[in-house]
This record gives structure tokens, sequence and C-alpha cells, in this order.
């Protein structure tokens, strides 16, 4: 008969363990497991998987195109993969047995000795995350980064210490799953409809959201957008003291912006931190950003002078508000990562006039609509692809004229000749990727190799074929 493991407990030496997802995070667990003499099951519905040669070199069992049930209730352990859904018939077969099932970030977090700052919101995790990284880096801490990018952080244990600080991004589906996970320093940027396709309701996707905050004492920070009216409400229901920031100058004690400089507001009077000169960044939305990494910042003891160096060296993450390269004018535009409504209605708010942004994807819920004003002001055209095609065409055709086509290559032809003679080709697809590419990267990427193509030709006679027609 299988022994059980306490809530608490994971001495894993000899148990049983089933990992379910072969990604990241998921491979890396099994990795640690193995490590510490747990008898470890990699379940995941794909029929091959990078690595398996290694993996089952170093003694993991990999279970392949399919769940087994008896992998599961035979269990001791079942570490679950972000991506992975929890109401799986096999997860819920493994919970009747009494077998514990744990998110991935919530079993190695009750591993590291390290202290952790933990990131979230619909928009701006990532460059929140690295930027945080750099910034306690440049001041001389022991930092890793990693989480829903970089390193799992399955796979930051063994360097972990009691001085090490975890910076770690935090997505909806890592923080649906949390239990015991505690951050020193919880971090919620903004709060907008996304993953509907996953989550029932726009509240409970905010309620997993809000899970970042479950954990924490009075001895723990919850830094938190000011601007945000639904931020504020999450984290007023949590125990944590609350540092603010804003680019409105909302807090009266916080982190703020005055006078060209970011500044953080306090009894002792107002200090500054670092130059607005010092930000690179495309957007004005991601000063938002810099300015929760600030506070961050400002909680841990990194000095002004770091923080400037850090951001003055940050020229943003691939994928995030991207400036691709630039041909006859026009410039082009990688925000990929723009994966739901509100992400990609910033990216398009960053701009003036002369914009064709492309959009379309697989739709994750929300209103389209609110695209229609910021368009009306700033672009000529948009151009539609993949599966949400027909309703962007549905949504925004009687404000911008919108036009269809077929791969990413066709819609940045597209765009260049319709942009011309100068503006601005946007990638902002205000959905996931998954029609069409493996992931948002990879649609980034086949936007910049299209990009590529295009800079390579401008100069030479003639232009993009424009035969794609025009959306009613």
């Amino acid at each position: 008969m299988t022994t059980r493991m306490s809530k608490h407990t994971l001495d894993v030496t000899g148990r049983r363990v089933a990992v379910v997802g072969a990604a990241r995070s998921g491979t890396a667990a099994a990795e640690f497991l193995i490590g510490r003499g747990a008898q470890v099951t990699l379940s995941d519905l794909r029929p091959a998987i990078a690595d398996a040669d290694r993996l089952r070199a170093a003694g993991i069992a990999l279970e392949l195109g399919g769940h087994q049930e008896p992998t599961f209730t035979g269990a001791d352990l079942v570490v679950l993969s972000p991506g992975v859904p929890p109401e799986l018939p096999v997860l819920a077969a493994a919970r009747a047995h009494g077998v514990p099932v744990l998110g991935e970030i919530e079993f190695a977090s009750r591993f590291l000795p390290g202290r952790v700052i933990a990131i979230t919101g619909t928009k701006g995790k990532s460059t929140t995350t690295a930027l945080t990284g750099r910034m306690l880096d440049a001041a001389g801490f022991d930092v890793t980064v990693g989480g829903n990018i970089g390193a799992p952080l399955s796979g930051q244990i063994e360097r972990s210490t009691p001085h090490t600080l975890h910076v770690v991004e935090t997505s909806s589906f890592q923080l649906e799953q949390v239990e015991t996970f505690h951050p020193w320093i919880a971090v919620m940027l903004n709060i907008s409809p996304d993953h509907l396709d996953r989550h029932r309701s726009v509240e409970a996707y905010a309620a997993a959201k809000a899970r970042i905050f479950e954990n924490q004492t009075a001895d723990d920070w919850a830094v938190i957008n000011a601007d945000d009216p639904l931020v504020l409400s999450l984290a007023r229901r949590g125990r944590a003291r609350l540092q603010h920031f804003s680019r409105h100058g909302l807090p009266a004690f916080g982190t703020t912006l005055e006078d060209g400089w970011v500044v953080s507001r306090g009894a002792a009077g107002t200090r500054r931190l670092l130059p607005l000169s010092a930000v690179h960044l495309l957007g004005a939305h991601l000063v938002d950003d810099v300015l929760a990494a600030a506070t961050v910042g400002c909680l841990v003891g990194v000095p002004p002078d770091a923080m400037t160096t850090a951001v003055d060296g940050f020229r943003g993450l691939e994928h995030a508000m991207e400036l691709v390269g630039e041909a006859a004018g026009i410039r082009f535009v990688n925000d990929s990562k723009a994966t739901n409504v509100d992400a990609a209605r910033r990216a398009i708010e960053s701009f003036d006039r002369g914009l064709v942004p492309i959009i379309g994807g697989r739709f994750k819920g929300g209103d389209l609509g609110l695209l229609r004003q910021p368009l009306t002001q700033r672009a000529t055209a948009v151009v539609a692809i993949g599966e949400a095609a027909d309703l962007v065409a549905e949504t925004l055709a009687d404000v911008v004229p919108v036009h269809r086509a077929g791969s990413m290559d066709a819609a940045v032809d597209l765009a260049y000749a319709l942009v011309r003679p100068s503006g601005v080709v946007l990638l902002a697809p205000a959905c996931a990727s998954f029609d069409m590419f493996s992931d948002y990267a990879d649609r980034g990427r086949r936007f910049k190799e299209a990009v590529a193509r295009v800079i390579g030709s401008a100069g030479r006679p003639g232009r993009p074929d424009a035969t794609e027609g025009a959306a009613g």
C-alpha cells in the first residue's frame, strides 16, 4: 500500500512521484526529484519530447502519448506543470486516492532556503521580473531570476541559500495551485481580462492572481499599482504591509514620477532614485514596470546608482515592445507577448499615428471593442491573422480598414504596403499564438524573420504584394 506524504513534509527519498507536463518546469522538477532519490515518472500527452534520452539516462521514467491513471493513483505525490489543467481526470483520480497534487511553484518553494520576490499581473510581469533581477544584481545581492520566465523555480533549489533572493514571475496558472507559497515581497502590476479560455470568469482569474498575497504576514510586503483599483482592492484583503507605485503621482508614500525622475516618497521626504532619461523602453506603460522594480529595490536596499545602472543598460525583453528594425522611414515593433486585449491596447496607445497593427490568433476572451477608440485615433489599417481574423474584422472594420493575411510573411508584407510611406508596423496580437505557432516566442521570431526579409528588400524596385482584400 502506498504511504502518503503529509501536507507540508516533502522528504521525497524513495517516494513515487508523478510529474505532469514535460516542458521546462516539469522537466526541472523531475530532474530535481531524481537527484533527491525519488522514483520519478514524467508524463506528457505528446508522443515525443526533447531530451528524452538524457532524462531516461538520469533514471526518469517517461510516460508519453497520454496519462495512465495507475501512474497517478499509485504515486505518493503528483507535481503539476503550470500549463496543465488541474481538472484532468487522472488528477481527480489521484486526489480521490489521497495523493497530494502540487503545482510546480508550490512544490519548489517548499525546498527553498532563500526568500521569494514574486511578481504577477496581466501585463509587464516578464519585464518587471528581469529588471528587478538586474537591479538586485547590480547592487551585489545573491539573486536568481525565473519562474514563468528563465529558470523554473525547481531548477533554482540546489543553488539557493538563506541569503538568496529568488525573483519569480508567477502566472495565474501557477498561483491557482498554491497552498503554502509565501513571498517575502509580492508584486501585483495590473489586472485585466485574460486567460478566460482557462478561468471561468474575470473574477476567477483575479482570484487566482490574488493568491500571491494569501500566505503573507505582517512582516511581508505587497507592492501594488495605485493606479489600478482592482489591484488595490485585492491587496487590501491580505495581511502584508502595502507599498504603492504610481505613474500618476497618486501615493503620498511610495514610488512615482516627479520632475523627470523616478522618486520614492516617505516619512523622511522625497528621494530621487533614477532619471527617466535612463529608461530606454518603448511605451509609456512600461514605465510602470520600472516603478515596480524600483519599489522592490527600495525595500531590499538597492542604492539609486545601482538602479540607474540596471535601467540604463536594459533595452527590454525579446517579444515585448521590441524595436526590430527600420526601413525607409517605417519602424517594426514586436509585441508578441501582448496576448490579451489590454496588452494590445497599451501597445497601440504607445504610438501617435501612422500605425498598422497585426492582430489575431487564438482568442482567449475579453472585449476586442476596447481597441476601437485607440485604433480610430492612430491606425490607418489593421491586418488580421489566425482563428480570430473574422472576429477582428467584425469588431473593428467599421472604424478602421481590416485586411486579412493567411501567414506571418503575408501579414508583414501587407502591413508594410499599407503603412507606407511612413509609420509603424506593430505586432500586437491580443490573442494566444497556438493556432499558427508553437508559442508567442515562435510567433515573434517569425515576425522578425519576415521583417528582416522586408528590410533586406527595401530600396529594391517594386513593393511587397498587397493583394489581400479588406474586410467589409
